[in-house]
């Protein structure tokens, strides 16, 4: 006895459901769903049978288990030649078309509000089954995840139903569906504990915030992607309030600002150029932050990236645009005046961040390298006075703890070898990048004389241990009264002589910040 073909419709997301189960109706199709989507379906004028009609089993556990029976799955599953008799056996009916799309976990865990709870109920376990499933028999099922995809499907229902190729071409990209899914709940339970992935295996959902003009190079392409469940206080969830979209660069330098600037509570300015600060401040103003920002490297800051950790402001933003050329403006909120100001440089790209206090992030950083990835935890050590060890004979001044412990801030976000020259909660002079930590001292000394800062009354912090003396006798020259550095060199003693032997007050912190 032949039957209508049927079609099983149970969507979270309801956009055109509706209007597609017109379609299949007008088509020929019965209608199968579940909860809300049958109630709508049944509210425009279409008929729809309520799945437990097919399963002879009700809803239970508040939605928990509706469509978890053989009858549902075994429709699915049945290959079409093969298991007729089986079919035929239980009562079971093919199901020729699968529209499912899933509880709203991502929507759910980008909440503010959303509690643990929550997020636990919005796992969804039918959808995702019943969508494997599908994909599974894309030989004789078609299913659908993405709601712009039902016009295409509808478009074949006069001539035959889906084609092989595109019922092969929805299979895939529903097990992609299943698989974004079943990772972002991973990540969000990883990131729940706390925990690093474990050594097993590593999967990564992201999904596309935009196409990029192109990649560090103009022959290479390039897309920006957005972690799951992140809303605020990154730049992947930024604004861009003003200017062109940004660039690979762009965005490289902006995220090593927003990460450096971040890490101070009164109001600061980190201005960066490719992706390493060229000068760290801050001051009781945004403005004034930005002043003595600008002043360690006028000269790097042209064509830079400037972060604030509190709201821009007009007069800064005035200050800034009449002073040098920028290239992105950050800040976690921009004031209305601030925004009149720099709509005179259409070209600036402006940023609003939201409150950098309320990041959620993933826990870990990937890097990719030929053949494989670099998984680790995010560099999220923090020192502060009671961690710190004097080993010298001279202790530093509280000003000193104050600039040590500022400097260490800002080292930790320099590539190494990093060396930097602070003095009152401001850098004087950064060294970056160089294969030899003396290389580094030297150029961050000579980038303080050329813009006529003197070094002298500083302090010094470096990224890693010295390795010799020589990069502490080099930094000693400049007049700098005490250094705050890692230790753990073999010659750890000779470097702490030769501190001694300068005046200087020296802490370790027994934490190294390489950033590569």
């Amino acid at each position: 006895m032949s039957h209508a073909p049927r079609a099983l419709l149970s969507v979270s997301d309801k956009t055109g459901l509706v209007d597609f189960a017109r379609a299949l109706a007008e088509a020929g199709f019965e209608v199968i769903s579940t909860g809300g989507s049958a109630k709508a379906i049944a509210a425009a004028g279409v008929a729809v049978t309520d799945v437990a009609s097919i399963t002879g089993f009700p809803e239970i556990m508040a939605g928990r288990v509706k469509t978890l029976h053989p009858t549902v799955h075994g429709g699915i599953l049945g290959r079409r030649g093969t298991d007729e008799a089986t079919m035929a056996e239980h009562a079971i009916r093919p199901i020729d078309i699968v529209a499912v799309n899933l509880y709203p976990f991502e929507q759910t865990i980008a909440r503010g509000d959303a509690s643990f709870a929550d997020a636990i109920e919005n796992i969804d376990i039918g959808g995702p089954a019943m969508i494997r499933a599908a994909a599974k028999n894309h030989a004789a099922v078609t299913v659908v995840v993405d709601p712009n995809d039902y016009e295409r499907v509808a478009a074949t229902l006069t001539s035959g139903g889906p084609g092989a190729e595109l019922r092969a071409e929805l299979a895939a990209r529903a097990f992609r569906h299943t698989a974004f899914y079943d990772t972002v709940i991973s990540q969000y339970l990883l990131d729940h504990n706390g925990a690093m992935p474990d050594g097993t295996a590593l999967t990564i959902a992201a999904r596309e915030v935009m196409t990029l003009r192109y990649g560090e190079n103009p022959h290479q392409s390039a897309r920006l992607y957005r972690d799951p469940g992140v809303q605020t206080g990154t730049l992947a969830a930024s604004e861009l309030l003003q200017g062109k979209p940004l660039s690979y660069n762009n965005l490289a330098d902006a995220d090593a600002a927003l990460e450096c600037v971040r890490q101070f509570e009164t109001p600061a300015c980190v201005i960066v150029k490719h992706a390493n600060p060229c000068g760290v401040a801050t001051a009781p103003s945004v403005l004034a932050a930005y002043e003595a920002a600008y002043r360690t490297d006028p000269t790097s800051a042209f064509g830079g990236i400037i972060a604030f950790n509190s709201e821009l402001d007009a007069a800064t933003a005035e200050t800034i645009i009449d002073r040098q050329f920028v290239e992105v403006l950050l800040a976690p909120s921009v004031d209305a005046a601030a925004r009149q100001v720099l709509a005179k440089r259409t070209n600036l790209r402006l940023l609003q961040t939201g409150d950098l206090t309320q990041r959620r992030d993933a826990a870990f950083e990937i890097k990719k390298i030929s053949g494989g990835l670099l998984v680790q935890d995010r560099d999220d050590g923090v020192i502060d006075a009671p961690d710190l060890r004097v080993v010298t004979e001279r202790k530093p001044s509280a000003d000193e703890l104050r600039d040590l412990l500022f400097a260490w801030k800002v080292v930790k976000y320099v590539k190494s070898n990093a060396i930097v020259f602070c003095r009152e909660n401001a850098t004087l002079g950064i060294g970056a990048g160089q294969m030899s930590r003396v290389y580094s001292t030297r150029i961050a000394a000579i980038k303080a004389a050329d813009e006529s800062l003197t070094l002298t009354g500083s302090v010094l912090a470096s990224d890693a241990f010295f390795p010799f003396r020589d990069g502490l006798d080099a930094a000693a020259e400049h007049g700098i009264r005490a250094v705050i550095q890692p230790g753990g060199s073999k010659r750890d003693n000779e470097v702490i002589t030769a501190a001694n032997e300068h005046g200087l007050a020296m802490v370790m912190t027994g934490m190294r910040h390489f950033r590569h």
